[in-house]
């Protein structure tokens, strides 16, 4: 809302001063005795008998408005620069069920830390791309994030074979960025294992990202040491992966090959060993990859002044009817 004249508006004081000096006149009766007046008691027609006169004062203080010209504005946004084109790669493995992040296990905790990534994009086009023993793209570039969220919820151990193609999720990753003509384009990759299944190599991949102008950031999840993977077993319930020997598998990490797929694409490897350093991993990629967007604003502006000039003579209108009529008086 705005007002496109304001100075009409001191106007409105014309109104307040003629209501206030109309109650000061006093029709002065004389009759012989103040008895015979106080066992009259006032009519409704007789309390309701200012009404015309508030009514062509409420019109008069409207046609002031109107002159002040009220107006609804509305806004359009235009981004005029294409911001940045960002795949989430997203480990699904079954390693990924380790329990060594709380509150619950590594893959519920990069969810919810990937969803508020997703929140915080304004101007971005993202896709979501999920690999186990296998990689496939759940979402390409889009700018509709509540669709995103959805498919981040969704996402959930044993939906494909398992294992760790990490080669195969920089590659899909990559497909689907080839095309883009963002000013920036990255995949940032979450993972928590070691390449062991696929037809390409993360090295591999990562070359053909960087030829494409792709940069590949990426993210190793998982304490020092390893941890325990949970598996449940239908008769004895919760317990622990075991080799053939019947010790716990800890979970494994290739630090190296992640370094170095992200120093051929000029990027960055970090290392998450909690919730907490994780969201500041993907808060500094986030600042390392921001994009000037420039945005023009319309405006539009709706003038309300006909339906104020409408209202104002229906009041005066019905001023004018109550004083011929019901409320006629003399003098």
């Amino acid at each position: 809302m705005r007002i496109d004249d304001p100075w009409w508006l001191v106007l409105l004081i014309l109104p307040l001063l003629a209501f206030f000096y109309g109650r000061r006149r006093k029709t002065v009766l004389v009759y012989p005795t103040v008895q015979v007046v106080k066992r009259v008691y006032p009519s409704l027609r007789m309390r309701l008998r200012y009404l015309p006169e508030v009514l062509k004062l409420t019109a008069l203080s409207i046609i002031i408005v109107a002159l002040a010209r009220p107006q609804i504005t509305n806004s359009e946004r235009e981004v005029s620069t294409k911001g940045t084109d960002i795949i989430l790669a997203l480990d699904i493995s079954g390693s990924m069920q380790a329990e060594d992040f709380e509150p619950r296990n590594r893959l519920f905790v990069a969810k919810e830390v990937l969803k508020s990534f997703i929140k915080g994009r304004s101007s971005d086009r993202l896709g979501l791309v999920a690999f186990a023993g296998e990689a496939y793209t759940q979402s390409p570039l889009t700018m509709d994030y509540g669709i995103l969220l959805s498919l981040v919820d969704e996402l959930e151990i044993g939906r494909y074979k398992d294992g760790t193609a990490i080669g195969m999720a920089i590659a899909e990753s990559a497909k689907r960025l080839k095309d883009s003509e963002a000013k920036s384009k990255i995949i940032i990759l979450l993972t928590d294992g070691v390449n062991n299944i696929g037809n390409i190599e993360p090295l591999t991949a990562a070359r053909i990202a960087k030829a494409l102008g792709i940069k590949i950031y990426t993210i190793g999840v998982g304490r020092e040491g390893g941890a325990p993977i949970p598996v449940m077993n239908p008769i004895f319930g919760k317990g622990y992966a075991r080799d053939n020997s019947g010790n716990i598998i800890l979970t494994e990490m290739d630090e190296d090959t992640l370094r170095k797929v992200a120093q051929i694409s000029a990027a960055k490897y970090y290392r998450a060993t909690s919730k907490d350093s994780l969201i500041k991993i993907y808060g500094e990629i986030d600042s390392l990859e921001k994009t000037d967007i420039k945005v023009r604003e319309y405006y539009t502006y709706t003038e309300l002044y006909p339906w104020l000039l409408f209202a104002a003579a229906g009041l005066l209108l019905l001023s004018s009817t109550l004083r011929a009529t019901w409320l006629w008086s003399y003098p």
